[in-house]
């Protein structure tokens, strides 16, 4: 065990978010009123389904009209952003000097008395406080699809405001026109609370404006400029997101960079330890111990646990969502025409493989942190448990053998990190980081994290969970690559978050940067798990020896797929992005078993 050691500086706690969120500026009413996003839709059901859009000021009578002539009207509950601030590295053209608050409005109407399988024409309206309305363009909008009924899906994950994004959802609707249901497998954004990266980043790819075909992102190679706009998708298809690294933001802080809160993270377990004031470097600086929480509020307590470890919070306040009775959000399972769909809040936070001593890394501590507990990162931990016995395991457990789950045709799960990869992040093994650590007259001189293979959760627990239940498909991303995998019982496992950007596949000579002389072997080629990549089957890229390639990591050409629920086939589909001429080229295609 790790002896924590005195730290000397108080923490600031509770009292820091009342002051970030007590704090709305002025709103400078804009000469072409607009709305922050076009309307989106999201947890359809069998006769309703929810409008949901955002603006920058609050305004009132925000209003959904629909049906025919737009002669009925649903009213919207209207509900202010938490935690969406700005800071030096937004990505409007406004500049900043600090943290600022960016107060964002959204607003959800339910539309109801739908029937299945029968689009409706809407428009949505917000009225500014002096008076103006602000109407979007006018959409489809539809309740959940009748079960047989022929749907494509868009399977896409890791878009995080990178620079192919825009050019590959505007290439989705120029191939296969307009989608029934999203599927985004996570990281979706870089930095959750960075308001910017979700609304309006000024190069035009932030994550709605790219979904709504409102982007304007120009790529540029051998002098050759194009301008990509992205696709309008989610103004007339629901989606459904599973949480990535990149949703969850770590400690918080009225000060310090959005980046740095967003890397900040330490486990719930340590934080939870510290509040109950276990460990000697709770006490301030007269040796009494700190009085965070008098009356035992357990409001107080969660909120300063959450404050001192990481939240999803800008991620759930954005996303109407279905629930789960223990993960609410979190992960969740839902039935989409014949798709029954299963979310797992699968992911860890990302650390750097680097060994320096400057690192505060996958496998090694930075010395500067070693005896400052609030400073450690604790290795690659985990955001939520999901071995065997754990509540997300025992929740999929029961799910797996539901009436909804065991009569579905096409059985589908969902999390972000990868069971199967020949990408970097597969590595180290998907598990709580074992600790290492070694003293001298009393202080701790290093500290190392391992990770033991056999005891990878998603491995060893959750892909028996799938494969006894008959899974067809499990679809994930957090590689930046497009590679997939089929297991000995026909189980098959896809990796398509090639969208934006790539950091490469490690194959043949190409190696991951991983530790050697460690207790553990980590794998530098390959995919650690055991599994061979499959090679696409109708076109794949080939390598400088023209041998075709089981994978693409490109930062030229970007992928994406779609599963056609009427044929049971999911195909991947490819572009060049900087050759605008270049034509879509379907390279993959595979089909689920009914």
């Amino acid at each position: 065990m790790l002896k924590r050691l005195p730290n000397r500086m108080l923490l600031l706690a509770a009292l820091a978010v009342s002051i970030l969120l007590s704090f709305t500026p002025t709103i400078a009413m804009s000469a072409k009123p607009t709305l922050l996003t076009e309307p989106f839709l999201q947890l359809p059901t069998e006769s309703s389904v929810r409008v949901v859009w955002f603006t920058e000021f609050a305004g009132a009578k925000h209003t959904v009209a629909y049906g025919a002539g737009l002669s009925k009207q649903a009213i919207a509950q209207t509900t202010q952003l938490s935690r969406t601030r700005e800071d030096s590295e937004s990505k409007r053209a406004v500049k900043y000097t600090s943290v600022t608050v960016r107060p964002i409005w959204r607003h959800e109407a339910e539309v109801i008395g739908l029937k299945p399988d029968q689009s409706v024409r809407y428009q949505v309206t917000s009225v500014r406080e002096d008076g103006i309305a602000v109407k979007s363009a006018v959409y489809n909008l539809a309740a959940k699809p009748s079960p047989g009924k022929p749907l494509k899906i868009l399977l896409t994950s890791d878009h995080q405001v990178k620079p192919m994004v825009a050019a590959n959802l505007q290439k989705v609707v120029e191939t296969v026109g307009q989608v029934d249901l999203v599927l985004f497998a996570g990281d979706l954004i870089n930095v959750a609370d960075r308001a910017s990266e979700w609304f309006d980043d000024n190069c035009g790819g932030s994550f709605f404006p790219a979904l709504q075909g409102r982007a304007c992102y120009e790529l540029e190679k051998n002098g050759i400029k194009t301008r990509y706009k992205g696709g309008a998708i989610i103004q007339n298809a629901p989606m459904y997101t599973a949480i990535g690294n990149h949703e969850v933001m770590g400690r918080f802080s009225t000060d310090d960079s959005l980046d740095e809160q967003f890397t900040n993270t330490q486990p719930s377990d340590f934080a939870e330890e510290r509040y109950r004031g276990k460990t000697d470097f709770e006490l301030d600086e007269f040796g009494k111990p700190p009085t965070l929480n008098p009356t035992g509020d357990p409001i107080i307590r969660k909120a300063w646990i959450k404050d001192h470890s990481f939240n999803t919070d800008t991620y759930e306040e954005i996303f109407s969502l279905p629930q789960s009775p223990t993960g609410g959000k979190t992960y969740y399972a839902v039935s989409f025409g014949d798709v029954r769909l299963v979310v797992l809040y699968i992911t860890n936070v990302w650390r750097t493989p680097s060994l320096a001593a400057d690192a505060k890394g996958k496998y090694r501590e930075r010395d500067l942190d070693l005896n400052q507990p609030d400073l450690l990162g604790w290795g690659q931990h985990l955001f939520e448990q999901v071995d065997q016995g754990s509540e997300q395991y025992n929740w999929l457990e029961q799910e797996l053998k539901s009436p909804a789950f065991q009569e579905a045709k096409y059985k589908v799960v969902m999390f972000h990190h990868p069971p199967h990869s020949l990408g970097e992040n597969i590595v180290p093994a998907y598990t709580n980081p074992r600790h290492f650590v070694t003293t001298e007259a009393g202080q701790i001189t290093s500290m190392r994290h391992e990770y033991p293979l056999k005891e990878d959760y998603i491995i060893r627990d959750v892909v028996p969970l799938l494969e006894k239940a008959k899974v067809q498909l499990v679809f994930y991303g957090h590689s930046h690559l497009w590679n997939r995998f089929i297991s000995p019982s026909g189980m098959h496992f896809l990796e398509t978050s090639n969208v934006g950007n790539s950091y490469g596949a490690f194959v043949g000579d190409r190696k991951r940067n991983v530790p050697t002389g460690y207790k553990e072997d980590y794998a530098a080629t390959g995919d650690p798990n055991g599994l061979e990549p499959i090679v696409p089957t109708i076109a794949p890229l080939l390598d400088a020896k023209k041998q075709p390639m089981p994978y693409i990591a490109s930062n030229d050409i970007t992928a994406f797929s779609i599963f056609d629920t009427g044929t049971g086939t999911i195909s991947s589909y490819r572009f060049d992005t900087h050759d605008p001429k270049s034509a879509v080229v379907k390279f993959d295609e595979f089909m689920l078993k009914k």
